[in-house]
């Protein structure tokens, strides 16, 4: 008996039925390796600390499978960029089954890149070392960074060659979610007309991720389950993006299967952090349309839930006159959710605790200048600490970081008059923005650096350093300037690209 039979592994969606997935256990790797193992995750999952090294690499790696797990690969479809595409699913990610973290909450463990499956649509199944890295890092840098993700909790070399433009480093990702129920798995079921299926995960979703939430909304007589679900997703879409959006945080491919119902940020493919503020900025390589800029995001988070409707309407009412009014009323509540929270956000970059229409329209004007002027995002709302930080402040970012210019003077004056208006200390004032505007965000340059000194000479200190400096975003110190500066026009990335 090995340590991880120990471990009490479920995999209830397995239960919902075997339309929902197919067993599918890894394929071996050759030569495994651990690059990194999250060990403060872990013992959030109750997974016991100590376990041996070269059981916990194999099962990390695919090689081997607990007597206790019993792994698949779950089934969904998509709109991807719009255009249908009726069947997907897990081409190469394995579900090996599901923990109870010391929160009692449920988290599934998917192992990412460990071979084909029935989904895989001809392709290898396996992932290159570079993505892997990528979501790694982006993973738990969102994580500190307080916007609702999934987790990475190891990523092992294989050993093994994989081939995509060049013969590349293959890795393992372990992945940790509240789930990976995806609008697309809705979606599926939804345009087979297969209502049952649709019932059974809907009753699913609600028993795992919104039982609370249902039954408070459902307080209401005119409320039932379903609608209730659908107003649960759409709030939680709507606060995910709006905390996206207040990072300059751009998902590069908000496709339906890229969207978890539960609320969490997933696939971190060819995604980015921005460097100048350009509100329609696009980095994926592949969006060509720029379908996916910055700007959009908002606007296609509706568009995503609303094909969740789409599916929930059979089950909300047998009038589908009446379904159709109460879907609607529960899709028109994005866009106020939205609003109000991404405002708010905002606000308390500023320093205000409080949203107020002078607030909004001084950060609204704080962006157009930033537009014009080409400036960083994230620095420049960093920047305002220094603007507020007594001479004692240690966390004010040295001059060779960053400063304001002096076409934001006029703007810095409004905003300390509304400041003193409202009453706000500067010391307050401070203390909540330090606490809002991060100094260390997923540079994209810096990933580039961790990915090619790993792939190219198998060296992963950067990585690990860049993982350490990101897990304290908002905690500037000298010795870390490097990782905070915006990159030259040399080390600037344009285009981020797909890891598939």
């Amino acid at each position: 008996m090995t340590a991880f039979n120990a471990i009490t592994f479920e995999n209830s969606y397995r239960q919902l039925g075997e339309q929902f997935s197919s067993e599918q256990r890894p394929a071996p790797v050759s030569a495994p390796e651990l690059i990194r193992f999250n060990g403060a995750l872990a013992e959030q999952l109750n997974l016991p600390m100590g376990l041996n090294h070269l059981e916990l690499v194999n099962v990390l790696a695919g090689n081997m499978v607990p007597d206790n797990i019993s792994p698949i690969a779950t089934v969904y479809a998509a709109h991807q960029f719009g255009s249908w595409n009726p069947q997907l699913g897990d081409g190469r990610a394995i579900l090996l089954g599901e923990v109870i973290g010391k929160d009692n909450k449920r988290y599934d463990i998917q192992l990412k890149g460990a071979g084909q499956t029935p989904y895989s649509r001809m392709g290898d199944g396996r992932s290159a070392l570079g993505p892997v890295l990528r979501e790694y890092i982006l993973c738990e840098a969102m994580a500190a960074l307080g916007i609702p993700t999934t987790r990475a909790l190891a990523a092992v070399t294989s050993g093994d060659q994989v081939a995509r433009e060049t013969m590349l480093p293959g890795a393992i990702f372990t992945r940790v979610a509240q789930s990976h129920i995806r609008i697309g798995t809705f979606q599926f079921f939804s345009a087979r007309d297969d209502i049952e299926s649709v019932k059974a995960l809907a009753d699913y979703v609600i028993d795992r991720h919104y039982q609370d939430a249902v039954k408070a909304l459902q307080m209401n007589p005119d409320t039932d389950s379903y609608t209730a679900l659908l107003t649960c997703v759409v709030e939680a879409q709507a606060r995910l993006i709006a905390q996206w959006m207040s990072i300059g945080f751009i998902h590069g491919v908000m496709n339906t299967d890229n969207m978890l119902v539960c609320g969490e940020t997933v696939d971190y493919g060819p995604c980015a952090f921005m460097d100048q503020y350009i509100p329609n900025k696009v980095f994926s390589s592949i969006d060509q349309h720029g379908r996916y800029a910055y700007s959009n995001q908002p606007d296609i988070g509706g568009w995503n839930v609303s094909w969740l409707a789409q599916a929930l309407l059979p089950l909300m009412d047998e009038d589908e006159s009446k379904a159709l009014e109460k879907a609607k009323h529960a899709l028109a509540t994005y866009s106020e959710i939205f609003e109000q929270h991404y405002h708010q956000l905002m606000a308390e970059k500023l320093g205000f605790a409080e949203v107020s229409p002078e607030v909004t329209e001084l950060s609204v004007e704080l962006l157009a200048l930033m537009a014009e002027q080409g400036s960083d995002y994230t620095l420049t709302f960093r920047a305002l600490t220094d603007e507020l930080a007594s001479e004692a402040e240690t966390h004010v970012l040295s001059d060779d970081v960053y400063r304001l210019s002096d076409a934001f003077q006029p703007w810095l004056a409004d905003w300390q008059v509304l400041l003193k208006e409202n009453n706000i200390k500067a010391a307050t004032a401070h203390n909540l923005v330090l606490r809002k505007n991060p100094a260390f965000i997923p540079r994209n340059h810096w990933i580039e650096a961790a990915i090619k000194q790993a792939t190219d000479h198998q060296d992963f200190a950067v990585f690990h350093q860049l993982v350490d400096v990101l897990a304290k975003p908002f905690e500037y110190s000298q010795k870390n300037s490097a990782f905070a500066m915006a990159p030259t026009p040399e080390q600037e990335v344009l285009h981020t690209f797909c890891g598939t």
